[in-house]
């Protein structure tokens, strides 16, 4: 071993070795801790009447509250991030807490919720359930959630939201997705359809007259790779509809990348992100 490092290409690859590893550290900790990227996507609805004024809808998914990179300190900044947009409605699609084995830290429910009751938009908050929130206990999540009366909790349900019919759909990714008693709550009602779920596999099954789906689940990989992918997508599509803007049938759907970290505390080439999305009427 001393002799391999005397040997000068050895030492310089070693040393080669730290500063990669350090520089990939570095990274990580920027990409888990930054502030949240704000990406925006325009698009149109025949629901609105000419001439109308564009609706904004700002979406979060898979918040993660837990220690070391989400305590509720941290979540209350994103808060105020998201209220300094004045989006119309604020969307959130699921997975408010972690309980991964690696956190430093498990709060309460009361502790994961309190920080989103400052959440404002004109037209309320809706929100529908994840995995992890299933895992971790919804009955308490639900139950701290419902002392805010400007959260919609939507659970294979959908309410009249100002100018948007929000269908919000249960966790698919552990099999409580009711699709048909989704569709059939929305019926009745008017205006933009905007539909929350937290995985984005109900997509190819999301009634083509939606003009907007929103999921998360996948964070668009958590750990991707620098030229793009990753090496898991949380998709039985791959990476069909696991990152960013897609299209089908008429249908829009955004896939977030959400703003913490599930199984490991850590992202590196994704980025926590926060996505506007403007609503016009129909040219």
């Amino acid at each position: 071993m001393f002799a391999l490092l005397k040997n000068r290409w050895v030492r310089r690859a070693l040393l080669a070795m730290v500063v990669v590893g350090a520089a990939v550290m570095v990274k990580a900790w920027h990409d888990t801790m930054r502030d949240p990227v704000v990406k925006r996507l325009s698009i149109e609805s025949g629901a609105l009447p000419a001439g109308a004024k564009p609706m904004t809808i700002a979406f979060l998914t898979d918040i993660h509250v837990a220690g070391p990179d989400m305590p509720p300190s941290r979540l209350e900044r994103i808060v105020s991030q998201v209220n300094a947009l004045e989006p119309d409605l604020i969307a959130i699609t699921g997975d408010l807490v972690s309980e991964k084995r690696t956190a430093t830290h498990i709060y309460s429910p009361e502790e994961i919720v309190a920080p989103l009751a400052g959440l404002r938009a004109r037209h309320g908050v809706a929100l529908v359930p994840g995995n992890h929130d299933h895992w971790f206990d919804w009955p308490a999540l639900s139950a701290q959630l419902a002392r805010h009366g400007q959260i919609s909790v939507l659970v294979n349900e959908a309410a009249q939201m100002g100018p948007f019919a929000v269908a919000g759909v249960d966790d698919d990714f552990t099999g409580r997705a009711d699709m048909e008693a989704t569709t059939t709550a929305l019926a009745p009602l008017s205006g933009v359809r905007v539909w929350l779920s937290h995985s984005p596999d109900i997509f190819p099954s999301v009634p083509v007259n939606a003009d907007l789906v929103l999921a998360g689940h996948t964070h668009c990989g958590q750990i991707a790779y620098p030229w793009g992918g990753s090496p898991a997508t949380m998709s039985d599509f791959g990476e069909e509809f696991a990152c960013g803007v897609s299209e089908l049938h008429g249908k829009t759907l955004v896939t977030g990348a959400g703003i913490g970290t599930s199984l490991l505390p850590v992202r590196l080439f994704t980025q926590p992100e926060i996505w506007v999305i403007e609503v016009r009427a129909r040219r």
